[in-house]
């Protein structure tokens, strides 16, 4: 190992980018310690989307060929109105290839490959950082039981409400999302689709994906939604979400009534977005939804998760000092990071339109974007 690499790292948080990031240490020969606050892996949300650029950092993970094993490729996309009528379609084999085809897969079982090979104990649950503290050498995380662990370089990849981006940057807060205030994730029986299909109505949004032969994948959303605390059950689909798709298609229908039957299918969460003009704090940086969670409408949460944490992980392996690293590191994904926040900006805007004036604007701008979004994160 050469001379010049990290003494340690700490990450902070073990969802998808934080365990990725550990991978990539773990093989690079760079000492990591990685702390969770929580006592069991979360399954938020039961399943990911994973476009193209997604499965290409899967690709530089090592994965590729695990990955290719499970959940359902995506080889087509349908976007239709909420009469059921196609308004435009995407052939996502023909524009990422066969190598980088998109898939959708259960969050388990990514996680599952992104643990796989991995030591027993690198990743520490029930571990919460109460404090961090640096000095021009060092970090230091002092977790709740008052046990303090010190390194070079401290990552925070804990997620849209980090406590570690609390720490470096105290008056940035996530905010709610221009799409809207709240979505419903979920599993469900496939009701007859065999692409991923979205139905876009006067003022909500329902997606359906494979993930397995006989089942979805499904993401739903209504402008203005309620929070939790003011739905039926605090997770389930409430009376406000089935009024808003009653003219819905039959498949729509068929899911939400099975839905209603089965509420632990359903996971409710705020829709938030986390934006901030830097990512480093001295021997700190935010990666992932900590540094910049964006709505779902590219699918890019977890695509630019995963991207950012070959990227950190490529400086750290190539003896990157963990007082600078940061800034090289945002050197290297700013840019990549605003292109999908601008491409979500605009649509985001274009579903809050009028349902007569999008249908009309659609065929045409529908594909554009597409191209326009995916085409730079391609490379």
């Amino acid at each position: 190992m050469a001379s010049n690499l990290p003494e340690n790292v700490i990450v902070v948080g073990a969802g998808l980018a934080g365990v990725a990031l550990s991978r990539r240490l773990v093989q690079a020969g760079v000492p990591v310690t990685t702390l969770e606050r929580r006592d069991a892996f979360a399954n938020d949300g039961f399943a990911v989307n994973l476009p193209g650029n997604a499965i290409a950092a899967l690709h530089q993970l090592g994965l590729g060929d695990q990955i290719a094993q499970i959940g359902r490729p995506t080889r087509r996309r349908e976007y239709r109105d909420h009469h059921d009528r196609l308004v435009f379609e995407i052939d996502e084999d023909a524009f990422w290839g066969a190598e980088h085809r998109p898939r959708c897969i259960k969050r388990a079982d990514l996680l599952a490959a992104l643990l796989d090979d991995l030591p027993g104990d690198l990743i520490q649950m029930s571990r919460p950082v109460a404090e961090i503290g640096q000095t021009d050498t060092t970090v230091t995380a002092r977790l709740e039981t008052g046990e303090a662990i010190s390194a070079s370089l401290l990552v925070g990849a804990d997620g849209v409400h980090s406590r570690t981006r609390a720490y470096a940057f105290p008056a940035a807060k996530a905010q709610s999302a221009v799409l809207s205030r709240a979505s419903w994730r979920f599993l469900a029986p496939n009701p007859g689709i065999d692409a991923w299909t979205v139905w876009a109505g006067p003022s909500s949004i329902f997606l359906l994906i494979p993930v397995s032969d006989g089942e979805v994948y499904g993401w739903a959303s209504v402008s203005g939604s309620a929070p939790a605390g003011e739905t039926a059950n605090g997770s389930a689909l409430g009376p406000d979400i089935a009024a808003a798709f009653a003219r819905f298609p039959k498949r729509v229908r068929d899911t939400l009534d099975y839905l209603v039957a089965h509420p632990g299918s359903v996971h409710w969460s705020p829709l938030e977005e986390v934006r901030i003009d830097t990512w480093t704090k001295g021997r700190v940086v935010l990666i992932g939804d900590a540094a910049h969670a964006t709505a779902p409408v590219w699918a890019q949460g977890v695509a630019l998760a995963l991207e950012d944490a070959n990227a950190l992980a490529d400086l750290l392996s190539a003896g990157g000092d963990g007082s600078t690293v940061g800034a090289r590191f945002e050197a290297a994904r700013r840019a990549r990071v605003r292109h999908v926040q601008a491409m979500t900006d605009k649509m985001s805007r274009a579903a809050r339109m009028p349902a007569v004036v999008r249908n009309l604007l659609m065929p045409v701008v529908g594909p554009k974007r597409y191209r326009q979004t995916y085409g730079p994160l391609r490379t």
